[in-house]
């Protein structure tokens, strides 16, 4: 991160604009609307800037810059159009410890304009650190977009409730008022016009916060999908950016993480190889946190329900009264076959698709000949460990040495590796490339199967990628 974002009051401040042309004209107007008190260092002053100052908008002082112009200033802006003159301010900026903003030269500058969303008082800033104020100005373009145009009139509203609600209600209960008040028909009232509407929906919303039911919290069971954030549902999202607590295993990177709410809880509880007695301990957080009021977000790789435990996880929570959700995530055979280019299903080659636990008893499935039949694909979950296994099981069904399988590893990461091979030689050449967790196993007709692009880019592999 180049700059740290900040909100800077400046109701009633000196600041310092150095140039008085057209670049000026832009900068002053902003730093009219935050409430500054202008003083403009100029030979010659453009029209705009001309009349702000005859009306007393602004002072105007007529002259070349000397560094004493900046005495007593929050903040400078050198907007001159002359080099020399605004590496000559940013100079004297640094000796005087002030701020300064030289317009279109992030190097001489201490601190930038971004591109702004008014929608007072919430406010909304993007930057892109001086390198690509035009991408800044679209990004700015496209969330704006998006804003409803009376969303100053809501933020508004709640912040003359704000004593009225912390006066009231317990502090464990008020995240989540006003959660729902954003999502229910107050907020709609306001975003429509109907104070009135908003004021009575208010009084009810906060009758029924003094329900002994809004003591309690809730889970909400969220799939991360298979790795790239980028995959993480829109839903998923929300919860994470709403949750109090967040409980994540070893599959969700630190980039899905980086998107939840910046002030909440964080609890690793991921399961190791072997590990005895971590899924009661996680059942018992589950409820002891919901208990507590809180939101929490129990955040799994892939789905919830395949693979993941969920299925145990909500018969706790029913067993307990605890409301909960189960938000879907891509679960990691999709998002391997995607990234991969690898169908699991195709008319010509597999009508059907398994997914199995690379972890599992002899006796616990059905017979191996099904998974035998080249015809029929099966995804392997948290199969590298239990490789020479897997191998040993399909051979022993009647699966032929040249059965087609594919070993997935880091899927929809930028470390990806894609390996194909047969049950001939699949154990031998992932033992030779260290091909470790996590990892799928892919076996049947469509493990071969590949676009014709796809087969000459495997001809030349790239960097992290095996054929």
């Amino acid at each position: 991160m180049d700059y740290l974002p900040l909100f800077l009051r400046l109701e009633g401040a000196p600041v310092a604009v150095v140039g008085g042309g057209e670049v000026a004209v832009r900068k002053v107007e902003w730093l009219r609307r935050a409430g500054a008190r202008i003083r403009v260092i100029a030979p010659e002053l453009h029209a705009g800037l001309a009349a702000a100052a005859a009306s007393g908008a602004l002072q105007h002082v007529r002259a070349a810059f000397a560094a004493e112009h900046l005495e007593g200033a929050r903040a400078v802006v050198a907007a001159t159009g002359d080099t020399a003159v605004n590496a000559a301010v940013a100079a004297a900026a640094r000796v005087a410890n002030v701020p300064v903003n030289v317009v279109d030269d992030a190097e001489l500058s201490t601190f930038i304009f971004p591109a702004i969303i008014d929608r007072s008082p919430l406010i909304v800033a993007v930057s892109s650190s001086g390198q690509a104020p035009v991408l800044a100005r679209r990004v700015r373009a496209q969330i704006e977009a998006l804003l409803p145009a009376r969303l100053g009139a809501l933020a508004r509203f709640l912040g003359a409730q704000r004593a009225r609600v912390h006066r009231i209600l317990r502090p464990h209960r008020r995240r989540a008022f006003w959660e729902r008040l954003l999502e229910g028909p107050v907020a709609a009232a306001l975003l429509g016009g109907g104070r009135d509407q908003a004021r009575q929906g208010l009084r009810e919303a906060l009758r029924q916060a003094h329900s002994p039911a809004h003591d309690l919290g809730e889970v909400h069971l969220v799939g991360a999908g298979p790795g790239d954030p980028e995959l993480l549902t829109l839903r998923g999202l929300q919860r994470l950016q709403e949750a109090d607590v967040i409980l994540y295993d070893r599959l969700v990177s630190a980039a899905i993480l980086e998107r939840a709410r910046r002030d909440a809880e964080r609890i690793f509880v991921g399961k190791e190889p072997g590990q005895r007695g971590e899924q009661e301990r996680i059942n018992s957080l589950l409820v002891s946190l919901a208990r507590g009021g809180k939101r929490v977000v129990r955040l799994k790789g892939g789905d919830p329900f395949i693979f993941g435990r969920g299925g145990e996880e909500i018969e706790v929570l029913s067993a307990h009264g605890i409301p909960f959700t189960v938000v879907p995530g891509i679960t990691a055979a999709l998002g391997a076959a995607a990234a991969a280019q690898l169908p699991l299903t195709h008319r010509r080659l597999a009508p059907s698709v398994t997914f199995v636990s690379g972890h599992v008893p002899e006796g616990s499935l059905p017979d191996w000949r099904f998974f035998a039949n080249p015809r029929h694909t099966v995804v392997f979950y948290m199969g590298v460990g239990q490789l020479d296994s897997l191998v040993t099981r399909l051979r022993a069904a009647g699966a032929a040495a040249t059965h087609p399988v594919a070993l997935i590893e880091g899927a929809t990461l930028p470390g990806q590796r894609v390996l194909r091979g047969t049950l001939a030689d699949i154990s031998g050449r992932a033992a030779a490339l260290v091909i470790t967790p996590p990892a799928l196993l892919i076996t049947g007709a469509v493990a071969a199967h590949a676009p014709a692009a796809t087969l000459r880019q495997l001809a030349r592999p790239a960097a992290g990628a095996v054929a």
